[in-house]
């Protein structure tokens, strides 16, 4: 794509993404300060580096001990590939768990995510999102969202979250 195109597709951009993620921090906080540790838990790729972005944020305005955790799975066809979780020596038995994706669209990806987390008994699991599509066709709701957006089925949202760049586009 071009920069005129992607200027005109462009819903979120650098200092309005920092923003959002500024205020989830917060939100997450709020609904947790009585944690002594959070987990947070972003599918790979941009979930994790989301989770990333809002890991440091948490640690800048909280003392909650915040912990990683990096969630691999096949997104289109995620019961051929088992679900992974690395490092392998995070624990989130009876901790609080936030599962961090960039979009959510149908709740697809973060249901067979959930199903992973269940099994390892967590205190609780909520759900952050940059942006939420609003198209469930899985029982996913996101707990905290940056930015909420009507969409076609057909319409496709690209969140680039880069050292280079940090946006996100509607295509």
């Amino acid at each position: 794509m071009t920069p005129q195109t992607h200027s005109q597709n462009l819903i979120l951009d650098k200092n309005q993404i920092e923003q959002k993620i500024t205020r989830i921090a917060y939100e997450i906080y709020e609904r947790n300060f009585e944690e002594n540790e959070l987990v947070l838990a972003g599918i790979y790729h941009n979930g994790y580096t989301l989770a990333e972005m809002l890991a440091i944020k948490l640690k800048s305005i909280s003392p909650i001990k915040v912990q990683l955790l990096r969630v691999q799975l096949n997104k289109v066809s995620p019961l051929n590939t088992p679900v992974t979780l690395k490092p392998e020596e995070v624990s989130i038995d009876k901790k609080a768990v936030v599962l961090v994706d960039d979009v959510l669209n149908t709740g697809k990806t973060l249901a067979y995510a959930l199903h992973t987390f269940l099994q390892l008994n967590p205190k609780k699991i909520e759900i952050a999102t940059l942006v939420d599509r609003h198209h469930p066709l899985y029982p996913v709701a996101a707990t905290y969202t940056g930015y909420s957006l009507a969409t076609t089925l057909n319409d496709h949202v690209e969140v680039v979250l880069t050292e280079e760049q940090t946006s996100a586009y509607l295509h």
